[in-house]
């Protein structure tokens, strides 16, 4: 099967939220139309209004609007502004700026090419020829009434574009509003299905992967995916549109030097794919950098204890500094490499489209005949200052957009482990008859830790699992959980075979009370009830007082409702051992399992567990892994391992008789408990 592109992914996301975007690009566009309006209201403002006075004038008969002057006890008004209603009289004249200086010539003047004046004598130069005039200099009261109508269309037209500044305002924000609503709804479903995701993979790659490392992909690279979506889409969209409305812009106003600019757009491309191509490498071993970091500071929290206890301070320093440096020396890197190619580089182009300005329309003014207008100008010179704006934006926003880039392949190769769909479906409370049937099962390839494993344990029975480390007696439990699956031999529970439902329905008649009993953050209540509805708060508190917690919850401040910090480190072993049990108990499930579940118990408090134990092994299925042989005397059936496969089969009575591997262990075990009390 072919695979999906990291950025093609990434657009899969956003589409699931396309309405917002769409949305959003529309206001964008609209606030880039008005917005862009500046430069023609301000050329038609220089043009038309301020230098446009300069031109051909006629005299009228009559004042007939606002656009009419008075001059000499007569009315003049633009030759481009007289109408049908107007009586024109006489020829038109031209009102010439030479310098600072205005005169007014009876005959129209080429208005292009170089002027000069001598007193009244007016000498203009074109391509062609050299043409002298008479004219009539005038002095500033004169010239003012000529610039008077001018002044209501200025004004009209800055207080339109002041209009026009205040609805791009309006549609900017909503443009802002709906992308980065749409970014975080993009990132917090990628979040959910990333973390639901991990719901799914098989327990074995979380026994590969430190927990800081997976929980970096998790919260850092989904939050580098959001500044993709919110703050580098955004304004690089933004960006291009702005674009896209300069050069439309700039072709309306010339299109032979709109397309000399359309220089830029290869350019940027080539200069994206440069900056792609070094930052993608230094990206990933940024990210990885960081995940190990997380790791390693995971670590180190979790052992400090030991860390202090053994004087490994320096050791651990050096090694997170080893990554820290790592990850300076790269961060470094990218540094350099955005310092070469952002602003400087930026700068550097605009400049050079500056002197091909000037160049084309310098080169232009050889031409006498040419018509540059001081508007026209102004226009360009803003349009390519405002073009650069969003090159500027663009390349500003390429070390994040590879940092996002590559945490997306980062976040979409942990979506890519094989997992399987979690399927919760009840299914009818179920005996708790097991069977193993010739099971084998090896956690790499060919290393088997179970081999040919066969064993029957009926409904309502206890049966306890002994053996030296490694011999295979957890790995029994996880296959029976199915947090792994074996891969020969079947297993059956109540003659239904494991592998006929789900993970979560074999799970669910299932309890399980570890060595080590992990607590949540919450209370004493909410770690029994694990927040499930079905399991009430009276519930809870009938299952601690059955195991006999209560004895202790009683002296608590807030007795059930006693908080409980993350790992429960304010409670001791026992303690613990009895919430758990009582967890196991209000879930009442079909099939108990307890894991060395009396292991690191005093001997005191053991007797308090096993009074406990009695009350959860009623009526139920109760598989036992046990460390301590005194702790499984009275269990129906004693399945004893040996690197991976069953030695010995049968009750306490029954094993001691026979004096073998079970014998030896209980023998060794009851001169060690003999010492100890001697001592």
């Amino acid at each position: 099967m072919k695979k999906v592109s990291t950025e093609k992914r990434l657009f899969q996301y956003a589409l699931s939220y396309k309405k917002g975007i769409i949305i959003g690009l529309v206001c964008l566009i609209i606030a880039v139309a008005l917005e862009l309006a500046g430069p023609f209201i301000a050329m038609t403002v220089i043009d038309d209004h301020i230098l446009g006075v300069e031109g051909y004038w006629q005299e009228v008969s009559e004042a007939s609007d606002k656009n009419t002057v008075s001059y000499h006890d007569g009315f003049v008004k633009r030759v481009d502004r007289i109408t049908e209603d107007d009586q024109a009289i006489g020829d038109p004249f031209t009102l010439l700026q030479v310098g600072t200086t205005y005169f007014t010539i009876d005959e129209e003047v080429p208005l292009t090419g170089k002027r000069t004046s001598e007193g009244n004598t007016i000498q203009v130069t074109t391509a062609t020829e050299e043409l002298t005039f008479e004219g009539e200099k005038l002095s500033l009261s004169e010239v003012t009434p000529f610039f008077k109508p001018e002044q209501m269309p200025i004004l009209l037209l800055l207080g339109l574009y002041m209009v026009l500044i205040i609805i791009a305002g309006f549609f900017q924000f909503f443009k802002t509003f709906y992308l980065q609503k749409s970014a975080n709804q993009i990132v917090k479903k990628m979040r959910n299905d990333l973390f639901q995701h991990t719901q799914r993979i098989p327990i074995n790659y979380f026994i590969d992967q430190p927990a800081g490392t997976v929980v970096a992909r998790i919260t850092n690279d989904t939050e580098a995916i959001r500044d993709l979506y919110e703050r580098v889409l955004s304004i690089i969209v933004t960006s291009v549109v702005y674009m896209a409305g300069i050069f439309v812009a700039l072709f309306i106003l010339d299109a032979k030097l709109a397309a000399m600019c359309l220089a830029v757009i290869p350019l940027l491309y080539f200069w994206m794919k440069a900056y792609k191509y070094f930052g993608t490498k230094y990206n990933k071993v940024i990210r990885a950098t960081i995940s190990e970091i997380n790791g390693n500071i995971n670590e180190a929290v979790q052992g400090m204890s030991v860390i202090q206890a053994f004087n490994q301070e320096k050791k651990t320093k050096e090694d997170f500094e080893v990554l820290n440096e790592r990850h300076f020396t790269f961060q470094k890197k990218l540094l350099r490499l955005s310092a070469l190619t952002s602003y400087n580089l930026v700068t550097v182009i605009r400049n050079l489209t500056f002197v091909g300005l000037i160049w084309y329309y310098g080169s232009a003014s050889f031409d006498l005949n040419s018509v540059i207008s001081i508007g026209l100008l102004y226009a360009f010179v803003d349009y390519i200052t405002r073009l650069f704006e969003p090159v500027t934006d663009i390349v500003n926003q390429l070390p994040l957009l590879e940092q996002a880039r590559v945490a997306g392949g980062r976040v979409f190769e942990l979506m890519d482990v094989d997992g399987e769909d979690v399927l919760d479906d009840s299914v009818a409370r179920y005996r708790g008859h097991i069977r193993f049937d010739d099971v084998s099962f090896a956690y790499n390839d060919d290393d088997y830790v179970l081999k040919n494993i066969s064993l029957e344990v009926k409904a309502g029975e206890t049966a306890a699992f002994v053996g030296h480390t490694g011999s295979g007696k957890s790995s029994i439990m996880n296959l029976l959980f199915r947090f792994y699956d074996p891969q020969k031999g079947s297993i059956t529970i109540d003659g239904i075979s494991t592998n006929d439902w789900s993970r979560q329905q074999v799970r669910s008649h299932m309890g399980i009370v570890l060595q080590d009993p992990f607590m949540f953050s919450g209370t004493i209540i909410s770690n029994v009830t694990m927040n499930d509805p079905s399991i009430s708060k009276e519930r809870a508190m009938k299952a601690l007082q059955a195991v006999g917690a209560d004895h202790f919850i009683e002296k608590l401040p807030n007795r059930y409702d006693e908080a409980v910090t993350e790992g429960g480190a304010t409670y001791s072993l026992g303690e613990r051992q009895l919430i758990s049990f009582a967890r196991a108990l209000a879930f009442d499930p079909a099939i108990l399992i307890l894991d060395e579940a009396t292991a690191n118990i005093d001997t005191e408090t053991e007797n308090v567990i096993q009074n406990a134990l009695e009350v959860l092994k009623e009526g139920r299925t109760t598989l036992i892994i046990a460390h301590r042989l005194s702790t499984i005397q009275k269990a129906d059936t004693i399945f004893v391992l040996n690197h991976g496969k069953i030695k010995e089969t049968g009750n306490h009575e029954q094993l001691i008789h026979e004096k073998g591997l079970y014998y030896q262990m209980y023998q060794m075990q009851q001169g060690s408990m003999k010492k100890v009390a001697v001592s």
